[in-house]
């Protein structure tokens, strides 16, 4: 059997792209930029909107009869919120493939309300507003969704083809409208992208309760 393929998506804005040569040469590059300066790197350009969520789903919906079999989505400068980034794409290329169609890659869980809470208290926040992430589900998924949100911070994934395909192209088309049409849509992708593919990745029993966990030591919690 060949191996599989596998595709990195990279949502660019200013940050350095030197960190791509280090990227196993079995996996395909893929870098879509918003930035008024040319990347380092070969890239395809989109309008400055919706920041990384508009950037993955029109990739989904432009490729969405040639994704790859695995496509990890990640942005600019992954290692932020991914400190072993280049260590797992290490072990994709090698042929350690995820056991779930699904995986967050990163290493801070946190966990939102439906009316925003965490967003709400976040120190970037300077207006105190809220994610209205329960309207939101309602108008992606048709439903007022749940009362919590585990996610990984981030907003980068990997996610399998089968899984990606299990959903209509113009469920991906509708989902790219909302990307700049609802306010601060990306920050509510960042906490259900895993239920936008029809999956919970954080199981519920190994949190036992918890609303943030960190997965390596970090100085800084705020």
């Amino acid at each position: 059997m060949s191996a599989p393929s596998i595709e990195l998506v990279v949502a660019h804005y200013h940050e350095s792209l030197n960190w791509l040569r280090r990227v196993p040469s079995t996996i395909q590059k893929t870098v879509y930029s918003k930035a008024e300066i040319p990347a380092e790197a070969p890239h395809l350009m989109l309008p400055n909107v919706g920041r990384e969520a508009h950037t993955y789903l029109h990739h989904l919906t432009t490729r969405y009869e040639s994704l790859a079999n695995y496509t990890i989505f990640c942005q600019g400068k992954p290692f932020d919120h991914a400190y072993n980034f280049h260590h797992q794409l290490r072990n994709l290329a090698s042929g350690e493939l995820p056991e779930t169609s699904f995986k967050w890659l990163g290493h801070i869980i946190d966990t939102d309300t439906s009316d925003g809470q965490l967003y709400k208290d976040w120190s970037k926040n300077t207006t105190g507003e809220r994610l209205d992430l329960r309207l939101f589900y309602q108008q992606l998924l048709g439903s007022p969704g749940p009362a919590q949100y585990p996610f990984v911070l981030g907003a980068q994934f990997i996610v399998r083809r089968e899984l990606a395909l299990s959903k209509p192209l113009d469920f991906y088309e509708s989902a790219l409208t909302l990307s700049t049409t609802f306010p601060q849509a990306a920050h509510c992708y960042e906490r259900m992208w895993d239920r936008v593919f029809g999956v919970v990745d954080i199981d519920p029993d190994w949190l036992a309760g918890r609303r943030t966990v960190f997965l390596k030591k970090v100085k800084n919690k705020s």
